[in-house]
């Protein structure tokens, strides 16, 4: 890993989805403890909820739904950390 690894989380305040971004970004900070440098929350308006690496698109939920956790999980350590395992999360279902 180099550098800054910002993830940013952006969800609709109208649909009042806070609590599930602020859950999406603890399991993340979790899992990625040492090689995430920042994450926000951004607040947005309009359905949204678009998960964000380094300004890369990872998640829509208009494109691709909501989200199982495991699935943003894959996505941000194909970005920051790739190669390293997941353990069960790396299990197909």
């Amino acid at each position: 890993m180099s550098g800054v690894q910002r993830v940013e989380i952006e969800y609709c305040t109208q649909c009042r989805w806070l609590p599930r971004a602020a859950w999406l970004a603890q399991e993340l900070l979790t899992t990625f403890e040492t090689e995430l440098t920042e994450l926000a929350l951004k607040p947005g308006t309009g359905g949204v909820f678009v998960v964000r690496v380094n300004g890369e698109v990872v998640w829509d939920r208009r494109e691709q739904g909501f989200p199982e956790p495991t699935a943003v999980k894959q996505a941000v350590r194909d970005r920051v950390a790739p190669g390293r395992s997941l353990g069960h999360s790396d299990r197909s279902a």
